[in-house]
């Protein structure tokens, strides 16, 4: 069966697989490996207002020839400008009047204000859904004090090297009906290749007749969690996509799962995995605070 559908918390269905247009991507032209995702079969494409990427998504869109219904689109306000205004620029790279999800780039000075920013544009119907990303469980807990809409989605760094870190933000999120959405899953094989993960994950493929990536995807769709990954190869999108189509099963057995979560525990440090994750924090704090002071003066 092909990737389907989770229901958010505020009633809409999101696509459980994302193509993703940053990382590597960042102020490139995508528009040919969008239209390859769309071509293999992506609906969920991911952007940001940080990868500069939005404007080609809204092309390759166009050139499809599909319906802005065929779609699931996905961006981020990175804290460059006002909240406000991010969201409307946004629309018009796309090319689009409405977004189906708008995220919070990472937590950043001022992320209770911008959270109300978001809360009003979804109130005012320019993103049907509203989240965040890069939130710890800390940073989440304190989002939800004063949050009047709790967010749909969290998009994080997930992969079996730092599972066992996030078990008690994916309880959270559990809880509260947070969607989990994860990027650099496949950094065990693409950046650390070699680490303790990669014999559970041998052991699985070769059962399921399945790549490393497909292995560990399944991994992922195993937690529940939405898978957000990337390529320039479209045979590689392809491969990504069938990994909801395993043979004989497409599930890993629970022993499978377990080996490779026990691995992932003895994997690389937590500060080489947070290391990204923290600049980030740190590039949006300063826009942040760039921005309240501008608005001051």
């Amino acid at each position: 069966m092909p990737f389907g559908t989770v229901t958010l918390n505020d009633g809409n269905e999101m696509p459980t697989i994302a193509f993703g247009t940053g990382s590597k991507w960042k102020g490139h032209d995508v528009t040919s490996y969008v239209e390859q995702a769309i071509e293999v079969g992506f609906s969920h494409i991911d952007t940001a207002q940080f990868y500069r990427t939005e404007t080609y998504i809204g092309d390759a869109i166009r050139e499809s020839g599909l319906a802005r219904s065929d779609f699931f689109i996905t961006s981020k306000y990175s804290g460059i400008g006002k909240p406000e205004d991010a969201i409307q620029d946004s629309l018009k790279n796309l090319g689009v009047a409405q977004l189906d999800l708008y995220l919070i780039h990472g937590p950043m000075f001022g992320s209770e204000n911008v959270w109300e920013k978001l809360e009003e544009a979804q109130k005012a119907g320019l993103a049907k859904s509203i989240g965040v990303s890069n939130y710890n469980l800390e940073q989440l807990q304190n989002l939800l004090k004063d949050a009047r809409v709790v967010p749909a989605v969290n998009q994080i760094r997930f992969s079996p090297y730092n599972y066992s870190e996030t078990k008690d933000l994916l309880a959270f999120a559990a809880k509260h009906g947070i969607v989990i959405e994860a990027y650099s899953s496949l950094s065990p094989i693409t950046q650390y290749p070699g680490g303790p993960v990669d014999k559970p994950i041998a052991a699985a493929a070769k059962r399921l007749g399945a790549t490393p990536a497909q292995v560990i995807m399944a991994w992922v769709r195993s937690k529940g969690i939405v898978v957000v990954t990337t390529s320039s190869r479209k045979d590689r999108m392809q491969e990504y996509l069938n990994t909801a189509d395993l043979h004989p099963a497409a599930d890993l057995t629970e022993e499978e799962i377990k080996a490779i979560d026990d691995a992932g525990a003895d994997g690389p440090p937590s500060r080489t995995l947070q290391r990204s994750t923290a600049l980030l924090w740190v590039v949006f704090t300063i826009r942040a605070i760039w921005r309240a002071w501008s608005d001051w003066i």
